[in-house]
């Protein structure tokens, strides 16, 4: 698998000896061999440009509902349509080996992605700490598919109208009071406090416990993963990351350079070995 081997066989040497929880903390780059456009990648269809801080926000949300659903679908849309790539599906074998025999400790899968392929894949540990392009929730407090435990499938409510032709009469509304929904997601001018699904308190209890801290496929640029290396450092446990990146890790942290569909298969054939 190329320059990156001999870090494998060593990431794998260190799962096998270590009894303690492990945590793994995936990013876009784990979904780009789904088809799944990275924000922050090298890849052609990154798409981190400056409006994404600005309509990739609740405020621009509450500005001008008919232009976010329009950015937000047009970004996400066709998401159902992608299949789990071999990094998800090795990623579900690997918290299987965790758990199985006398290596039984506490698996948690941390993912920053919408797309919800590692749920379609079979993980089960999982947390999706930024929401989920399946569901939506409704804007007005109070109701029972509002914030802060409330969501709803987002096949449950009318895009169909709103893509024929975006306007405010066909913007989808929520079955339960008619207001106005929204995808139920972190946009960037919001806090992983706001809703009990992204668990981040859950997160960063199991984050005090693990024994080994694994990124997959992130660019280190959002508060999750700050507060995660962090915590890892306070504790001196080993810390590792999957990434192609020609950037340079981030302090203390060893590096398996290649891609995430690559270096996890070879990973689970190692420690299954």
């Amino acid at each position: 698998m190329g320059p990156g081997c001999e870090m494998v066989e060593e990431l794998a040497s260190a799962l096998v000896a270590s009894h303690a929880p492990l945590m793994v903390c995936t990013g876009a780059g784990v979904s780009l061999a789904s088809g799944i456009p990275t924000f922050r990648g090298t890849d052609p269809g990154a798409v981190w440009t400056a409006d994404v801080t600005t309509m990739g926000t609740n405020r621009f949300f509450q500005k001008n509902p008919v232009e976010s659903w329009r950015w937000y679908l047009g970004r996400f849309d066709g998401l159902e349509e992608k299949l789990p790539n071999p990094a998800h599906r090795a990623l579900v074998a690997l918290e299987s080996w965790k758990r199985e025999g006398e290596r039984l400790r506490n698996f948690m899968l941390v993912t920053q992605n919408i797309d919800g392929l590692h749920v379609a894949a079979g993980s089960r540990a999982v947390v999706e700490v930024h929401g989920s392009a399946r569901h939506v929730r409704c804007v007005r407090p109070g109701c029972v598919n509002a914030a802060p435990e409330g969501m709803l499938p987002r096949d449950e409510v009318d895009l169909d109208a709103f893509r024929a032709a975006p306007d405010v009469g066909t913007l989808p509304r929520c079955p339960a009071c008619s207001a106005l929904v929204r995808p139920h997601v972190l946009w960037f001018d919001e806090y992983y406090g706001d809703h009990q699904s992204y668990q981040y308190a859950a997160v960063q209890v199991a984050a005090g416990q693990v024994g080994l801290l694994l990124f997959v496929g992130t660019s280190f640029s959002v508060g999750l993963t700050e507060s995660l290396l962090r915590g890892a450092r306070g504790r001196g446990i080993p810390v590792w990351t999957i990434d192609p990146s020609t950037d340079a890790a981030p302090l203390g942290v060893r590096r398996v350079n290649a891609a995430a569909e690559v270096a996890l298969p070879a990973l689970v054939e190692l420690v299954q070995g």
